[in-house]
């Protein structure tokens, strides 16, 4: 089953950008040639964007190529289709991959046993922390200055050989 998404890097050191096409090209068996501009919150940073399409599970796939790179700030969606949840993949130096499952929206879903789990575990105490945890709040937190640096920046656009 096909799905699509968008791949945004943030953040990418100058040097890292070749690696960066390459991860991609492997995942989608196409080459990608990204149109980089750089990013005015991180100086010497490049940032790219570019949607993509292939088979359900690309974006995980995508997120894990790109994850190589500790350095790097990225985020990969991928779309829902029928029966399956659409997927986001935020990575963040110091704080690591955050993943999570999205509605049709673009909202993050949380589930009726994370949630009742995570009520269980904090007992009340440190709830609030625990659901920012499960929403990405950290991430997006952090990543909201590089999506606003992004505006107007070039878009690619993906598809995978098939």
């Amino acid at each position: 089953m096909s799905t699509r998404g968008v791949v945004f890097v943030h953040s990418s050191p100058t040097a890292v950008c070749p690696h960066v096409e390459w991860a991609l090209s492997g995942v989608l068996g196409t080459r990608v040639s990204l149109e980089w501009s750089p990013q005015p919150v991180a100086s010497g940073q490049m940032r790219a964007e570019c949607s993509w399409v292939g088979p359900s599970g690309s974006g995980g796939a995508l997120a894990g190529a790109l994850r190589a790179w500790s350095m790097l700030r990225f985020e990969v969606t991928e779309e829902p289709g029928p029966g399956v949840d659409g997927e986001r993949f935020m990575h963040v130096p110091g704080l690591g991959m955050w993943t999570g499952r999205t509605s049709a929206n673009g909202d993050v879903v949380v589930g009726e046993d994370q949630l009742r789990t995570v009520m269980a575990e904090s007992g009340g105490s440190g709830l609030s922390r625990r659901i920012d945890q499960l929403l990405g709040t950290a991430w997006d937190d952090e990543l909201e200055t590089f999506r606003f640096a992004g505006d107007g920046a070039p878009v690619t656009w993906l598809h995978q050989v098939g």
